[in-house]
This record gives structure tokens, sequence and C-alpha cells, in this order.
């Protein structure tokens, strides 16, 4: 069975290479700045203060703040302060968001069992290399169904973490998994409200999985066939060809982690590749303005359009800050208005700009291309009213694994979401492998916070 396999391997001693565990603590430090950000926005409050409600013997520590509280609760928390600003990293063979699973419960269980930092950054590869895999095998299955993959998939990453840090025996990891499969889910149905669930996914498979992992050590059983089938996974919850095989193949040679894509627009990662085209016309035609432009037309993955380009959806005119980041054409009205896409884009009184609604109406679409969505190339043609066409492309969006952002870029995003006091925080993770605990690392976060 894949769950056996799957949770020997994630339960052993390994040898992981220099670059992947490089690899691990760049994701680590991305989504500790998305974090960060995530709470200066006050964007998952909610999130925060009923994991601090929910308290819980002193296992780990509120993200940020001086509380201890339950590891299950801590990893809530930090699961949807990671995602709350749609700013956090992306795998474009999955269509997952890997660290806002990942480091939630490598942080939260890391503490709880006093681990050292390599045996945390381990445990956080073994998560990458879970969440990927699951997801990857069934590409744009789960969303095709109306589930929010990150959270699908996410579960048995969490779990696995989780069951690594408890010291769980392949047999009892196994359970781990398929105990998770039961609380696999994460409806899209926010994509037409402005409801607040997609951000708190993250923290839903975070703390299950760790409950998953808790429950088998205590003698709980889960099903092993919960990747194999019949009535596993991808049975349930996934559409169109899975490829079950994959999630072993290569394993512990064969790195996914290395190919996580860092985000540099706080924006639905399938709408990247044409704000980069966009942009690139832009330069192209020596920075045109708004009132210049008489049409944007974009090219759109298969798979992205139903999502960024839904006409269902009012697409110049979004319903919250959360719905602007899904609507291509406002994006790219934006863009072009002020030049740049970040967190102040999506701020409420941003997202309600009558002249960013006007030129949004302006952004038409074609539905081209294959392969992963997240991985597709951007093509942008720009009409303007002097009768010029500008001509915007890139061969995929800036951040993946083939075009990544540089270590000065990463630490430009991370001080852009945590603020100047921040500076200290980035060494630590960076040098994570060699900390003795987290508890300095856990120590400069709180400062961070409280830093005015």
């Amino acid at each position: 069975m894949i769950a056996d396999e799957l949770a020997a391997w994630g339960t052993a001693p390994m040898d992981v290479p220099a670059e992947v565990r490089a690899a691990a603590a760049r994701h680590l430090l991305d989504g500790v700045g998305t974090a960060i950000g995530g709470l200066r926005s006050g964007t998952v409050a909610a999130a925060v203060e009923v994991a601090r409600g929910l308290g819980g013997p002193p296992e780990a520590t509120l993200f940020g703040a001086a509380d201890r509280i339950g590891a299950p609760a801590a990893a809530l928390a930090s699961g949807a302060l990671v995602h709350a600003l749609d700013f956090d990293d992306t795998h474009a063979g999955g269509l997952v968001h890997a660290t806002a699973v990942v480091l939630p419960a490598a942080f939260a269980v890391g503490e709880q069992v006093g681990a050292t930092g390599r045996e945390v950054l381990d445990a956080a590869v073994v998560g990458y290399e879970t969440v990927c895999r699951v997801a990857g095998a069934a590409p744009h299955g789960f969303h095709a169904r109306g589930l929010h993959a990150t959270m699908a998939a996410g579960v048995f990453s969490s779990a696995l973490v989780a069951a690594r840090l408890l010291r769980l025996d392949a047999a009892r990891a196994t359970d781990a998994l398929g105990i998770a499969g039961s609380q696999a889910g994460g409806l899209l149905a926010f994509l037409h409200t402005g409801a607040s669930t997609k951000q708190l996914h993250p923290g839903f498979a975070s703390h299950a999985g760790i409950l998953a992992a808790r429950l088998a050590a205590a003698g709980a059983t889960g099903p092993a066939n919960v990747f194999d089938g019949p009535d596993g996974l991808y049975d349930a919850l996934a559409t169109g060809p899975v490829d079950r095989a994959s999630i072993l193949d290569g394993l512990g040679r064969r790195w996914e982690t290395t190919r996580i894509g860092i985000k540099p627009y706080p924006a639905c990662q399938l709408s990247h590749a044409a704000l980069d085209a966009v942009r690139d016309a832009l330069r192209q035609g020596g920075g045109f303005g708004a009132d210049d432009v008489a049409a944007i037309e974009v090219d759109v993955h298969p798979d992205s359009a139903p999502i960024v380009c839904d006409p269902a959806r009012d697409l110049a005119r979004p319903a919250s800050p959360y719905a602007a980041k899904f609507s291509l054409p406002w994006s790219v009205a934006a863009l072009v208005l002020d030049g740049d896409v970040t967190t102040g884009t999506y701020e409420p009184a941003s997202i309600g700009r009558p002249e960013v609604a006007a030129l949004a109406r302006r952004v038409r679409w074609t539905v081209t291309g294959d392969g992963p969505a997240a991985d597709a190339p951007g093509a942008a043609r720009v009409s303007l009213v002097d009768g010029r066409t500008v001509r915007g492309a890139v061969k995929r969006s800036a951040g993946g694994p083939d075009t990544p952002l540089s270590d000065a870029q990463l630490d430009a995003k991370f001080l852009g979401n945590a603020g100047p006091s921040g500076e200290g925080v980035i060494a630590l993770v960076r040098g994570i492998a060699d900390l003795d605990s987290l508890a300095p690392l856990l120590t400069a976060l709180t400062r961070v916070r409280t830093a005015p």
C-alpha cells in the first residue's frame, strides 16, 4: 500500500541533500514572513482568537505572541496566518500552498517535543514531499471536483510531519495517514463569495493532521488503502486521471521540495504568468497608462480560467479583497494603473477604485495551453488608442523553480511582510538546521510582532 511505504520513508532516518535542506529553509522563511504579514493585516484575526481560546497545555507558541497553547490549536492559527494574504508559496504540479500546511505542524509539534532545528527541518522536508506528491498525483483533480487541493492533500502532510516529530513507528504513521484521509476536504465555494474559508483551510489541515497523529499514537487505526482505494482519497475527492505511482516514484532521490515556487505577487498564482506578460508589455511599450489602453487580451490556461476569469462573478468590481486576488482582469488593471501588484493593491480602499474597474472591463482573455496550470507561459496583447499593439510574453511566471527569486529578492519580500524589525529572523530561519531548539527563533518572532 502507498501509505505503508510513504510512512516508512517519512519516519526513517534520512540523508537529505544540502540543496534540499536549503530549499526547505527558504520556504520556511517565506512562510514565516507571510504569517507575520497576516498578523499585521488582521485578516485572520478570528482564527488567532479561536486558537487562543482553545488553549490547552503550554506546548507551542501562538505564532508571533507570547501565549503558549496546545500544539493543534497553535497550528490552526499559524496555518491560517501563513495563507492569510495568499502570498505564500505554490507547487505547480500539485497546485498546492505547501508551506501553509508544513510549517504549522513542524513548528508546533517541534516545539512541543523539544526538537532540534535539524529535526524540524527534516520533518518539513517530509511534509513538502508528501503534500506535493499527493496533490501532484491528480493534477488539478481536486479543484475540478470543487475542492481546495491545499487542504485535501495538506492533511496528509501535517499528519506525517507530526508523526515523525512524535517519533511514531511506521505502522502508527500509516494509521495517521489513514485517519487524516477522513478529514480531507476544503470547498471552493469561497470563490463565489467574500468568505474567508480559503484562508482557514491550511489551518484546518494542520490541526487535523496533528490530531490524526495523536489519535494513531493513542491506538486509533486508519485505512492503509487511503490512497490506493477502493473508496480512498482519489476515488472520493478527485476528478480525472490519477497517477498514484508518482507518489512513491523516486522518493528520497527526486525532491519536489526544490520544485516549489515563491510568489512575487499576493494574488492567486494562476494569474501570475499573465501579470508578468502585462508587465513585459509595459516595458516594451515604454510605460503606457490606463488612458492609452483600448483593450488588453491575455492568454489563460484552461484550468486557470474557471478560477481567475469566472464570468459568473463581477470580475471588474470584486466583492472583497480576496475576490480581487482571484480576478485576473482586476489584477491586470491594477498593475497597469499602479505599476506593481503589492499587498496594498488588495486593501479594502483599493478594490473599490472606479478607475481600476473601468480598465478591468477592457481586459479580455483567450483560453489556451496545456501542462500544469501554475507553470504555464504568459502572453499579453495591449491595443492602444493610437492604433499600436504592444505585446508581452514570459515562458513562465517569476518565482518558480526555473525562474527563482534570488536570496536578496526573498529577503526583500520577507522584510516587506515583517517590517525592518524582522532582519534578525532571516539568519535564524536560514540557519535553522544549526539551532539546538526553536526557542531563539520563536523569541525573535515575538519581538517582531510587538515591534512598533
